[in-house]
């Protein structure tokens, strides 16, 4: 599946990996960065839209989608800081020094990062539904972490998570689009089937993508906490209202990380650029102008 009015391009990113990302419209550039278990059609409503104005550009990550996916040979492969790295030449090789950055769950992690190692770079950065790496993993705690059961999966050394998944994929991928959405019509079944497909075809490279955010992420995270590094860009959060259930403030969490935050707590499901659509497009068109 493709998203429709968009040209795709295979863009080599350095070390060997290219990456696959859809691009289309004119004006100042928007990197768009997808979650998990998706690709880049989960912003296939939203991208659209926002290229009536803007330079939109929606790679698969590496080891997602259509996008290399090497092997992982030690941390680094995986790192959000190599993942981040990849945007930046993505966008250098489009002809983008500089360029605005959204990222869904896992993405958004990558820009975070991103934002963090190249603020030359970085104009703007939205974060939907997460905490950074280092915050989630002190947030979680007793029998309210059950519903991070698959962070600790993934976090295990080579070989034993990848067996368990690969044994039934489409019961592991599809219990997360089935449960963790607000409204079931918001991935219609031909996108859970392409969803599905590209995640089976992945599953070494998504279990070594959560394995670096149990542990070299972790180090860079608190590096940068301990070094009083700060996002100075413009940032938005959007996120559901997890804090109320394993009791933290992310508002306060964020505050610690971002100099000029707007933070929100949606009534939506964790898919929410799928399932809200235009609520999306509106807060990234606000930071836009900002």
């Amino acid at each position: 599946m493709i998203i429709e009015g968009f040209t795709y391009h295979r863009v080599p990113v350095g070390d060997g990996v290219s990456l696959s990302a859809a691009v289309a419209g004119e004006g100042s550039p928007i990197v768009l960065l997808h979650g998990f278990p998706q690709t880049h059609l989960m912003w296939r409503h939203v991208a659209p839209e926002l290229a009536v104005g803007h330079t939109v550009i929606c790679p698969d990550l590496r080891g997602y989608g259509a996008s290399d996916k090497p092997a992982e040979t030690g941390p680094a492969t995986y790192a959000k800081r190599t993942m981040a790295a990849d945007i930046i030449a993505l966008a250098r090789a489009l002809g983008h020094e500089r360029f605005a950055l959204a990222g869904h769950d896992r993405g958004a992690l990558v820009a975070f990062r991103a934002a963090l190692d190249h603020p030359a770079a970085v104009t703007h950065l939205a974060c939907l539904d997460v905490l950074p790496t280092l915050d989630m993993w002190e947030a979680l705690h007793g029998v309210t972490a059950a519903v991070g059961f698959h962070l600790y999966l993934m976090a295990q050394p080579p070989g034993l998570p990848e067996r368990l998944i690969a044994a039934d994929p489409d019961a592991f991928f599809g219990h997360f689009l089935d449960t963790w959405t607000g409204d079931p019509q918001a991935i219609p079944a031909g996108v859970r089937a392409a969803y599905l497909e590209a995640c089976r075809h992945a599953i070494p490279s998504i279990v070594a993508d959560y394995r670096a955010s149990a542990g070299i992420d972790i180090e860079h995270d608190r590096a940068d906490r301990e070094a009083g590094r700060r996002l100075r860009m413009p940032v938005t959060v959007l996120q559901q209202d997890w804090g109320a259930a394993l009791g933290y403030d992310a508002a306060a969490l964020w505050r610690a990380w971002a100099t000029d935050l707007r933070h929100a707590t949606v009534g939506l499901g964790h898919f929410m650029a799928e399932e809200a659509p235009a609520d999306i497009v509106k807060a990234l068109r606000e930071l836009l102008e900002r």
